[in-house]
């Protein structure tokens, strides 16, 4: 399998309901074997592409290409994109057995067939066992499950999930999304996933696609679009951000000086664009901010500051801190080992995890 090759392309794609305009110019190349998420908040435009890609509702421009097949006018259940939806959509009345079979049997493959498919494909997403139950005798997790097994059988050469792990407890959820992901590597199918979690895209997959108001804002991999956000609203949406406004002071190659109210600080982040009196912004994570008790020969990007507050979430604990005028939230890992802090302490900012947002 060339795992380097695009397997779905989506060109230009525009859809409008009425008023409303739910997908503009959106492009994407997925290449095959790869997981991909398209994440953004409700009203993005995110199942609206998922529900195009599968056929459900038909493009008002551009083109989407199941390898070198345009399947724009191909009807959904010719293009072999199978969907799980939010909520499984079983059928109540059938047995699991059943509910996983059912697109086999409208292939009209021998009873024979169907029977060592639907044991196959139970035994690799671990429900063996269930097949005389009805749906509403297993649990959520054992119905994703299901769902999942009722798509994958039909061998899809790709597979379209929408929000499939919403609907279980947190805990469950992160059991059931390690799962997933491990089962779409070994099988290597591509598959497409929306969601507005982005634990859940940070998680699962290759490359994220973040949506706002019907346009992909931002592509790139899971790393790519947490330390490295285009704008604000991405910077903001995906994680927590300390986002802070200033100007630019001075700049050297590969570095500069930037003012944020009283705070000076150094980026080592090359900038093409900015010069000195720019204004600009920067995006700061909270985990890249280091909390020290004393400070020696005043070092660099380092500012005293006051505990404001904290919470405890277990395997770190969130600060608020007032520098100035600003007030930096900050996140400890490992809280045992140092302690709690309180009163005057000092925050250093690594020169390169500082990071320039782009002009919106």
């Amino acid at each position: 399998m060339n795992t380097n090759s695009v397997h779905l392309k989506i060109s230009d794609v525009s859809k409008r309901f009425g008023d409303v305009q739910a997908l503009h110019n959106v492009s994407l190349n997925i290449l095959k074997g790869s997981f991909t998420t398209f994440l953004g908040p409700s009203g993005c435009g995110k199942t609206t592409m998922l529900r195009t890609i599968a056929g459900f509702y038909e493009v008002d421009q551009g083109e989407i290409y199941i390898g070198d097949r345009l399947i724009n006018q191909v009807p959904s259940h010719k293009r072999n994109a199978i969907m799980v939806f939010q909520d499984y959509a079983l059928f109540p009345h059938m047995n699991i057995g059943e509910n996983i079979a059912y697109g086999l049997k409208l292939q009209k493959l021998s009873d024979h067939e169907i029977t060592a498919k639907v044991e196959k494909t139970m035994q690799y997403l671990g429900i063996q066992g269930l097949e005389k139950r009805i749906p509403g005798q297993i649990s959520g997790g054992q119905q994703q499950r299901v769902a999942l097994a009722r798509a994958l059988i039909m061998e899809p050469e790709v597979l379209l999930l929408d929000e499939p792990l919403s609907n279980l407890d947190a805990k469950l959820r992160m059991n059931i999304r390690a799962e997933l992901r491990q089962l779409q590597k070994r099988l290597g199918i591509t598959t497409i996933y929306v969601t507005h979690d982005q634990g859940e895209a940070l998680a699962l997959s290759d490359q994220i696609a973040v949506m706002n108001k019907g346009q992909i804002v931002q592509t790139g991999s899971p790393w790519e679009i947490y330390y490295t956000p285009v704008n604000t609203f991405v910077a903001d949406f995906v994680g927590t951000a300390n986002l802070l406004e200033g100007t630019v002071i001075s700049k050297d190659s590969g570095s500069l000086k930037v003012a944020i109210d009283e705070i000076e600080l150094r980026i080592d982040e090359p900038n093409e664009t900015l010069a000195p009196n720019d204004a600009m912004t920067v995006c700061i994570r909270p985990e890249t901010i280091e909390i020290l008790d004393t400070i020696q020969d005043n070092p660099i990007n380092t500012v005293k500051g006051e505990v404001l507050n904290y919470i405890f979430e277990g395997s770190h604990i969130r600060y608020w801190i007032k520098v100035g005028t600003r007030t930096f939230m900050v996140d400890v890992f490992d809280p045992s080992e140092k302690g709690i802090y309180a009163g005057e302490i000092f925050l250093r900012f690594h020169p390169g995890k500082i990071h320039i947002l782009r002009e919106e």
